[in-house]
């Protein structure tokens, strides 16, 4: 039961192909690099610090009690 042999892994492409067809996995990867570059981009924007002028700050002032 050891390591796999070069054969398994062509077994295995071939099965892979065969499901996916040829004009598919390069798509699937595609579909994946844009996923993985979106991800980036909106863990960046959330990084960046915003623009003061446009946060609105709302000040509280507790109201005296006699």
């Amino acid at each position: 039961m050891g390591s796999f042999s070069i054969w398994h892994w062509l077994i295995v492409l071939v099965i892979v192909l065969v499901f996916f067809g040829r004009g598919k996995i390069p798509e699937l990867m595609g579909d994946v690099a844009k996923g993985i570059k979106s991800f980036k981009k909106g863990m960046s924007d959330d990084d960046a610090p915003q623009d003061p002028a446009t946060t609105k700050t709302v000040d509280h002032k507790a109201e005296e009690t006699k």
